[in-house]
């Protein structure tokens, strides 16, 4: 039963950062934004947002359950943390510049962690593949949000 409760703990570890997150939400400000034609419909977002929360915390129970609280799980806190900060820096402060500088370090993070998970158990890193590949992009689409409307 205890296996269960870590699992529900790290799902839940990481939906709060989409819970931080959604304290942001696009508002005004985003909808005066010239948008890129790649911008996806503003309904897209959560529902991928959750499903990609519960498989990073599925992949983070995966290497708590091989290895314990680890290096792998730090850089998991550190880059759940900032994307955390991502909404607040984009959405929050209206810093599209800010938030692509860090989406990039966030990107990069992300990929260290995947490497991690990879080595202590494959599938956790895997379960991390589709973070990744949508924050690539996310920051593509930062990006051109940022460049389109300066």
């Amino acid at each position: 039963m205890k296996i269960w409760l870590f699992l529900a703990i790290w799902v839940l570890a990481s939906l709060s950062a989409g819970f931080i997150g959604s304290r942001f939400p696009p508002g005004e400000w985003y909808e005066t934004l010239e948008k890129p034609s790649f911008n996806p419909p503003g309904w897209i977002f959560g529902p991928v947002w959750t499903l990609l929360y519960i498989l990073m915390g599925t992949a983070a129970w995966l290497v708590w359950k091989e290895q314990g609280f680890s290096p792998a799980l730090i850089l998991f806190i550190a880059q759940l943390a900032l994307n955390a900060l991502w909404s607040y820096l984009f959405f929050g402060a209206n810093r599209p510049d800010l938030a692509f500088f860090e989406i990039v370090v966030l990107w990069v993070l992300i990929l260290l962690t995947m490497i991690f998970f990879w080595k202590a158990r494959t599938l956790a890193g895997a379960l991390l593949v589709p973070y990744l590949l949508w924050v690539s992009f996310a920051s593509v689409l930062n990006f051109s949000l940022w460049r389109l409307n300066t």
